[in-house]
């Protein structure tokens, strides 16, 4: 069967990120606190910033056809929704500028990778999104103008929160492969770890003590034993629960006003989500260092093991010893 022309891959590419964002945003308009379009948690944001990394810029018109698809059935005007559909647009392609102009990678191998969509994708990029699509509202008056400020604080929170959670796991999912010979008591480790996740932010939640904490030790947790993968995983097990307790006005909740509300729940995620993304990635660094630690020491001791023996050193083990010397490694760190 032949490969489809570039023309028709492009096209099924926006296609693809259209419908992705469409159930993405499904999703996330059920978590709406404020009108019918606003909520704390907005995935298609991940979607689309992650489609832009990993698909090409080229893609961006499958955004603004997703967004046009969820926002034209919600109103309030076919104006305020064009506003809407442009700001969805512009926040991630903005967001993947900055980021390719950073130098990130998809791989979240770097510390500075996470910082990079924490802060620039995150947190710079959705600015756009938040304060096209409140103005938006206000001028189709679907949102009185005392309440700026307040929906474009839940807007961009919760467009930050997208790319906090859901870019993270699509970047990480494309280098997942399944191992030969799965270890179930592996298996077993991660199913508890998201289903002890899961119980404990609902006791959180629903507890009047206010144990806001309790969820931190699962997800630094799963970031030692799962590295990136299994922390955003389980933050976003906390997230959605903490926002559907939200939602649903649950005991730490019910006697908040939406602003503090707001404030509790956007303060809880964020440092959740943070703490998932940049402590597993720390782990993650440390680890590979070990391993190449431990990788080296291994290989130069089979070259002083040779050179003992009054054996000259070749191939791949004379690559080792070049590569560690003095010199060089000063000459790769400086790289």
């Amino acid at each position: 069967m032949a490969a489809p022309s570039p023309p028709v891959a492009l096209a099924l590419r926006i296609l693809v990120v259209a419908a992705a964002y469409y159930v993405g945003a499904v999703l996330g308009l059920r978590l709406a606190l404020v009108g019918t379009q606003v909520t704390p948690l907005w995935p298609p944001t991940g979607i689309a910033v992650a489609a832009l990394l990993l698909l090409g810029p080229r893609t961006w018109p499958g955004i603004t056809i997703g967004a046009l698809a969820v926002n034209i059935p919600l109103g309030p005007s076919l104006p305020a929704v064009g506003l809407i559909a442009v700001g969805n647009t512009l926040a991630p392609v903005c967001a993947y500028l900055l980021l390719t102009r950073a130098g990130f990678r998809t791989d979240l191998s770097r510390l500075k990778d996470s910082l990079a969509l924490v802060f620039l994708g995150a947190f710079a990029g959705m600015l756009i999104s938040a304060a096209i699509g409140s103005a938006a509202l206000v001028m189709a008056g679907a949102v009185p103008t005392g309440r700026f400020w307040t929906t474009f604080w839940v807007w961009w929170t919760g467009d930050a929160m997208g790319v906090l959670t859901i870019a993270p796991l699509l970047l990480l999912a494309r280098r997942i492969r399944l191992p030969r010979h799965v270890n179930p008591y592996r298996v077993l480790e991660a199913v508890g770890l998201f289903a002890g996740t899961f119980v404990v932010t609902v006791l959180a939640m629903y507890s009047p003590a206010h144990l806001f904490f309790l969820p931190f030790p699962f997800v630094i947790w799963a970031g030692l034993r799962f590295h990136q993968a299994g922390a955003v995983t389980a933050a976003l097990i906390a997230i959605t629960v903490a926002i559907l307790a939200a939602a649903r006005g649950s005991p730490v909740f019910v006697s908040l006003d939406l602003t503090a509300k707001m404030i509790n729940l956007q303060a809880f995620n964020g440092s959740l989500a943070l703490t998932a993304l940049i402590h597993a990635t720390i782990t993650a660094e440390r680890d590979r260092a070990r391993e190449e630690i431990d990788d080296a020491c291994k290989q130069l001791s089979e070259a002083v093991t040779q050179l003992s023996q009054g054996l000259p050193l070749q191939g791949r083990l004379l690559d080792v010893v070049e590569r560690r010397a003095p010199g060089n490694r000063s000459k790769r760190f400086a790289e």
